[in-house]
């Protein structure tokens, strides 16, 4: 499993005519000459690739833990009517393939002039789109004691004040979780800025990395493999540093009181 990493990384550091010839993990000669180039090989240089990349992710993390947190907020402490239906109504969109939904989002965008800015891989997020999220954070909030909010009333706390003075402050391990998977799945994200985004200077990192593969069979694998090393290292540290509060927000999640 961990052989077709080891080789793109070590790939890296070969020049392109030893790339496919020789399959070894340890290169005959380190050269970082694929990094140099790579990184200002396209037009737009590989800076810009990354700042919009994490700009993006950025906007995704907050947007998902705003939206989907007060979402599942109301699913889990309020009452109101068809609650029950709705909630049904969102966990059953987890079913639906994205490509069925691709069309008539692309032909919404684009009537209201959004295709080629970040807005249609940005602005769903900010409207609990993502019932995963909201899935996750209902367990959670479902698994705090009800008193809490009782005492709260009897003190004069609304909704409002229950959900930012109570629920959040009790809910970092989940919140963490919900905002490491949202940065690692946007980042990654290939098929959105695909579709939306025309111009290279918005172009995200995964974008960017597939220009390198040309359609007439010239390539620069080593830039290509250099880049793609650069581009894992985010998504890395973020798993390195974070893996307990992701396990920890996950068993959370799935226990019930």
């Amino acid at each position: 499993m961990l052989y077709p990493l080891l080789w793109l990384v070590s790939s890296s550091f070969k020049p392109d005519t030893a790339i496919f010839s020789d399959f070894s993990l340890i290169p005959e000669a380190f050269s970082f000459a694929n990094y140099v180039n790579g990184w200002t090989a396209l037009r737009t240089s590989f800076t810009t690739f990354f700042t919009n990349s994490f700009f993006i992710a950025a906007l995704a993390v907050i947007g998902n833990l705003m939206a989907c947190s007060l979402t599942a907020f109301a699913f889990a402490r309020l009452e109101f009517p068809l609650k029950k239906l709705w909630f049904t109504l969102m966990l059953a969109t987890l079913m639906i393939p994205y490509h069925v939904t691709l069309i008539p989002q692309y032909i919404l965008f684009l009537n209201i002039g959004w295709v080629n800015t970040i807005l249609p891989l940005v602005l769903p997020k900010f409207l609990a789109t993502d019932a995963f999220f909201v899935f996750l954070m209902v367990q959670f909030f479902r698994g705090i004691p009800r008193e809490l909010d009782e005492a709260a009333r009897m003190d004069g706390c609304g909704p409002w004040r229950i959900y930012w003075r109570i629920m959040l402050p009790l809910s970092v391990p989940v919140m963490a979780t919900a905002a490491i998977f949202s940065f690692m799945w946007t980042y990654d994200d290939f098929l959105g800025p695909l579709i939306y985004l025309n111009d290279i200077n918005q172009y995200t990192v995964p974008l960017a990395l597939r220009t390198f593969v040309d359609s007439t069979g010239v390539s620069a694998w080593g830039q290509l493999f250099a880049m793609s090393t650069l581009s894992l290292l985010p998504v890395f540290f973020f798993f390195l540093f974070f893996q307990r509060l992701i396990i920890r927000g996950v068993a959370t999640s799935a226990m019930k009181r």
